[in-house]
Order: C-alpha cells, then sequence, then structure tokens
C-alpha cells in the first residue's frame, strides 16, 4: 500500500526554525550563568521546553503538519511564555 503523503506548512516550518533558534540561544544564555546552583534551577526548567521542541520537530519530520504537530508547538509556546515570565536571562 502506497504511503500516505505528509502535509507540510512554510508557517510552522518558520515557527520550528525560530524556536530552534531560541532553544540555541537561551541554552547558551543558561550555560553563561557562574552560580551553578542557579545554573541547574534554569537547565531543570529549561529541559521540558528543549524536549516539546525536539519533539516538534521529529514528528513534523515523520508526519508533516498534523493535530499532534500544532498541539506540540502550541505546548512549545505555552512552556516558553512560562519560562520567560518565571526566569530572568
Amino acid at each position: 500500500m502506497p504511503k500516505k503523503r505528509r502535509k507540510l506548512s512554510k508557517e510552522m516550518e518558520a515557527e520550528m526554525a525560530a524556536a530552534k533558534r531560541k532553544i540555541e540561544l537561551i541554552g547558551a544564555l543558561i550555560n553563561d550563568i557562574r552560580d551553578e546552583d542557579i545554573q541547574g534551577e534554569y537547565l531543570g526548567a529549561f529541559t521540558q521546553i528543549r524536549s516539546a521542541v525536539v519533539s516538534l520537530i521529529a514528528k513534523y519530520t515523520t508526519d508533516g503538519f498534523c493535530e499532534e504537530t500544532e498541539g506540540l508547538l502550541a505546548l512549545y509556546q505555552g512552556l516558553i511564555k512560562n519560562f520567560e515570565e518565571d526566569y530572568e536571562l
């Protein structure tokens, strides 16, 4: 049986690229923190955000634009908003 073509979205691809850049920037800023306790706290809070982006990119690569990738993008956006409100970099 032929494999179904995955649906793509230029808008979602742009948002994923922006999310990937933001993750790299925030990761670098966290790594620049000298106090290990504070750095560990920030890394702990940031791990879930990084995982959401990795999952989003992996799911989009395999399945394309679908409800699940839309949900993962919304999850990332909510997590990053909360992180930026709670933690100052």
